[in-house]
């Protein structure tokens, strides 16, 4: 009885039990002849369209440059334009020709089109000078230094100087000062800062404005409250104010007064 019973544990089991089947991957199947009509017209619209193109691409026969003309010629723009179309007039980069007009020193911007069929049109906005920076150069209303070795300088501009960098901040600094100087009755003629940072202004009198380089804005607010009326006043008689004190300022007579 022991021995059957030993016999039905040690009994081996089975080794042929059926595997479970692997799932077959099926790939799908791209039904070519149906989208074989969507792509042909695909490629019949785009040799159309490429074909349209060239037919358009006729060459470019006029250009015309309009704007108001002080100190850029109709002609230098012309030039510059026919120099740089590469191409008919479907081809043509207006980009670039547009850059290279830009690129001129007196243009502040160009807007190129083209006119059907067969023109380009260029209009011209000049740049504006508002000012002058050191002995050659102009800022415009932008407080952008946009000429730096001008020939003919406008002296009747105010003068700006100051070191290399400083355009922006000395520009600012003027348009700030401009128009409150203007309210109390003064013009201004020139500023200018130092590599120390130091301000001053120069009135269209001559009278020169002292402000250091601390509390400028304070300073420029004290000389509107208290010396504007006195360098008004006695323009011809004061060579400079000097606000660089804390509790009033100190005036340059041009004779002995004091």
């Amino acid at each position: 009885m022991i021995r059957g019973w030993l016999k039905r544990i040690r009994k081996p089991k089975s080794r042929n039990r059926p595997k479970p089947e692997r799932a077959t991957r099926v790939r799908p199947r791209i039904q070519w002849l149906r989208w074989l009509p969507v792509i042909s017209g695909m490629g019949i619209a785009g040799a159309a369209f490429v074909l349209a193109a060239y037919a358009l691409d006729r060459p470019i026969h006029k250009v015309e440059v309009a704007g108001v003309f002080r100190r850029v010629t109709a002609l230098d723009v012309e030039q510059i334009v026919r120099a740089r179309l590469h191409g008919g007039f479907v081809r043509a980069n207006l980009s670039e020709v547009q850059g290279a007009i830009e690129a001129l020193p007196w243009v502040d911007t160009a807007r190129v089109q083209r006119q059907w069929p067969d023109e380009i049109v260029v209009h011209i906005t000049e740049q504006e000078a508002v000012a002058r920076w050191g002995e050659s150069g102009l800022v415009n209303a932008r407080g952008e230094l946009f000429v730096r070795d001008e020939r003919h300088v406008p002296m009747e501009l105010p003068l700006l100087k100051g070191p290399p960098g400083a355009e922006h901040r000395v520009a600012d600094r003027f348009f700030q000062i401009k128009p409150q100087l203007e309210s109390a009755g003064l013009a201004i003629q020139g500023i200018s800062v130092d590599d120390r940072g130091a301000w001053e202004i120069e009135l269209s009198t001559g009278v020169v404005i002292r402000l250091g380089r601390r509390e400028v804005d304070e300073r420029i607010e004290r000389f509107l409250k208290s010396g504007a009326s006195l360098a008004a006043g006695r323009s011809a008689e004061i060579s400079y104010i000097d606000m660089r004190y804390s509790n009033g300022f100190a005036v340059g007579w041009h004779s002995s007064q004091s």
